[in-house]
């Protein structure tokens, strides 16, 4: 695995989540791997097809509290809490990164509405750090 897996993985989920990539079907079609599908947090399943051919959501949206979980040596799980300020809605993600010939692409990714606001982080080495609190 890449020596700072965790930080190239967030960099790829924020450029997914960013602008830039969202508006470019090329950027896009890299990034996303030829089996991917989400869960949306319309409830609605997506496959990279119907994103590529339908667009995504363009929205302006910040990452907070990214974590990665090893599955196998090449299948990583992240789960994250996203600030979306466009829509003014907070979201909980999750998303399953694979490598495929040699680059990490997003597999599968669900996002799920939340009441909760992100308040602050703690450093600790618990996996629950992300401190929230209920509207």
């Amino acid at each position: 695995m890449i020596e700072n897996l965790k930080e190239h993985l967030q960099q790829l989920e924020e450029s997914h989540t960013g602008l830039e990539v969202r508006r470019s079907k090329e950027k896009l079609d890299a990034i996303l791997a030829d089996d991917f599908f989400e869960i949306g947090s319309s409830g609605y399943i997506y496959d990279k097809k119907e994103c590529l051919e339908n667009g995504v959501v363009l929205t302006e949206m910040k990452l907070h509290n990214y974590k990665i979980y090893p599955l196998a040596h090449d299948i990583v799980l992240a789960t994250y809490f996203l600030v979306d300020t466009t829509r003014e809605r907070n979201t909980l993600r999750s998303s399953i990164w694979k490598l495929i010939d040699g680059h990490w692409q997003l597999y599968f990714h669900q996002g799920t509405i939340t009441p909760l606001q992100l308040t602050s982080f703690t450093s600790s080495s618990s996996k629950e750090n992300l401190n929230v609190s209920k509207l």
